[in-house]
């Protein structure tokens, strides 16, 4: 039988921060939805880019060269879920 100390749970939430720092399209406590979202559209758009056959999908699909679909692609990129929202005086506290 292993007792799990205060130890374990620190060196458990150690490593769930450096997985945090890491990789920023997992999140973080903080993180709030608008947050979540525009990086699950990003992760998203950089998926299709990547991978040549969807590009082309998507290209067909638009009706436009694979050269101009990943331009719109990647100009979607920068805002992909619109403005953030307005943040209240309570977030801060």
């Amino acid at each position: 039988m292993t007792s799990s100390g205060p130890t374990e749970r620190f060196h458990v939430l150690a490593q769930l921060e450096h997985l945090q720092s890491k990789y920023t399209g997992c999140g973080h406590a903080d993180m709030n939805r608008w947050e979540w979202v525009v990086n699950q559209h990003r992760d998203s758009l950089a998926s299709i880019i990547g991978h040549p056959d969807h590009l082309s999908y998507v290209a067909i699909c638009e009706n436009e060269t694979r050269a101009r679909a990943q331009y719109n692609l990647l100009c979607r990129m920068v805002q992909p879920c619109g403005p953030p929202p307005e943040k209240s005086p309570l977030d801060d506290l």
